[in-house]
């Protein structure tokens, strides 16, 4: 297994081979014959031998917030990316690193022991323009050591375009609050019916989101796009044409007459993307108007709505009534993008009352050889940020984890005054003894808002911690 470390050398994010793919900041050669999952935040290839129990799986994730330092991002990735899905044998035997096109990449790899059966585990971390891209191998074998080093040769990594929004703190920002701020800007309501601060967020590249009451409003030019909050009848088992068909008359229907060319499209894959489209006029202006509704996941229902299909491609870069169901789900990334413009900026007068943040995970164990139940593994967590006047706060954590009839339970409290550096950071003077300072920002939902921090020294895979203000 050893020999396949040596894969670590090749990698360059300079490299590049005709034919490649796109993912975020990520350009690549996809391996042939190899299974692809891919969703808004990562893009996995795997493959395996299920008569050898060979396998090998690689897994790139989508570019987040990160320091300058290349070795803090490793060690919060290897921390975070990989210890939570399988337990090393000590710490990481560390690569060279390289350097190119403004990133530096720093890899290492250890080995794991899961079920009786050793495994590689192998991160590469690459580090650039205040982001950071995580590429994570894990496999038991060097039988796919040529495939898995033509992956990573074929790796190219770009500069991030002014205004990236995907996990960025800075976009929007006022100018000078954030190191990389350019010209974005917030705009304050006091008398916003809501009763937080802002209420619109222009956006370094051109998009505007507005808050309104039955959506997230995103406009650029002749452009919008309705970010539609939650509501209840709009996804409901079905087929995909009577399931877009039942969104499409709840949502866009009412607000259109005179529909014409009306047609659903979807793709078939674990995460199945619904789409419905058509022409028709706009009750408001009277106008004709080219409307697609779209949902993937989590995303949530999104009505993008246009002069005409032409500007529709132009602007999110696939032609919809061209999808079928064996389509490529890549070419939906530029409308799923847009869930990233559900983004305000935080000021102090906002953090009022308690605000929870509650998980829970239950796993079913069957052993891997055979088959018989093996018992149940619970995680639960809950904190609970208390905001108090003069900038005071109270914080407490309690954890429940483990198999049932060994669970054990934690918990932790700080209190303290929390300041707000910029728009889109927050700072608390105490968390389990030491200060931090956190990304934050808040999105909407019908009636009010959800808090999503992310720790800024130790962002790990990028996920916020999203929490609801308690009534």
């Amino acid at each position: 297994m050893k020999r396949m470390l040596i894969i670590l050398t090749c990698f360059l994010p300079g490299l590049a081979f005709s034919q490649q793919q796109n993912f975020d900041l990520i350009t690549y050669t996809a391996p042939s014959g190899w299974k692809k999952e891919a969703s808004s935040n990562a893009v996995q290839f795997s493959k395996e031998d299920s008569k050898g129990g060979t396998y090998c799986v690689i897994t790139v994730f989508k570019s987040i917030q990160g320091t300058n330092n290349a070795k803090e991002n490793f060690d919060a990735a290897w921390e975070t990316v990989v210890m939570e899905m399988v337990k090393t044998n000590g710490a990481p035997e560390m690569q060279p690193p390289a350097k190119e096109n403004g990133w530096e990449a720093m890899s290492g790899f250890a080995q794991f022991e899961a079920e009786g059966q050793k495994g590689l585990a192998l991160l590469v971390t690459s580090t650039g323009y205040n982001k950071m891209v995580n590429i994570l191998v894990l496999t038991n074998t060097n039988v796919y050591e040529k495939e898995l080093a033509a992956f990573l040769e074929s790796v190219n990594l770009s500069k991030p375009a002014v205004g990236n929004n995907n996990n960025n703190s800075n976009a929007g920002s006022k100018t000078g609050d954030i190191i990389g701020a350019k010209t974005g800007t917030v705009t304050q309501t006091k008398a916003s019916a809501d009763g937080f601060a802002y209420t619109t967020t222009n956006f370094d590249d051109g998009w505007t989101s507005t808050v309104q009451p039955d959506w997230v409003e995103v406009t650029k030019g002749s452009i919008r796009v309705l970010l539609h909050y939650p509501k209840q009848g709009t996804i409901i088992p079905a087929d995909p044409e009577p399931h877009v068909n039942n969104a499409w008359n709840i949502l866009v229907a009412p607000r259109y007459s005179s529909l014409q060319q009306y047609r659903t499209a979807y793709i078939s894959t674990y995460n199945r993307p619904y789409l419905g489209m058509g022409t028709a006029t706009d009750n408001r202006s009277g106008k004709k108007m080219y409307v697609v509704l779209f949902r993937q996941g989590e995303t949530g229902w999104i009505e993008a709505i246009c002069p005409d299909k032409n500007s529709f491609v132009q602007t999110f870069r696939f032609d919809p009534e061209t999808i079928r169901w064996d389509s490529e789900t890549e070419l939906l990334n530029p409308i799923i993008a847009m869930t990233n413009y559900n983004k305000f900026a935080i000021a102090a007068s906002d953090f009022t009352g308690a605000w929870t943040s509650d998980f829970s995970g239950v796993q079913q164990l069957y052993h891997v050889y055979t088959g018989q139940y093996a018992g149940m593994n619970i995680n639960q967590s809950s904190q609970t940020f208390q905001f108090g006047a003069g900038n005071t706060y109270n914080w407490k954590i309690i954890a429940v984890n483990g198999q049932v009839g060994s669970m054990k339970y934690g918990q932790a409290k700080s209190a303290g005054k929390f300041s707000i550096p910029n728009n889109w950071q927050i700072r608390f003077s105490d968390i389990e003894g030491k200060p931090r300072l956190y990304h934050a920002h808040f999105s909407c939902i019908k009636g009010g808002r959800l808090l999503k921090i992310l720790d800024a020294q130790y962002p790990g895979s990028g996920i916020y911690t999203v929490f609801g203000r308690s009534k």
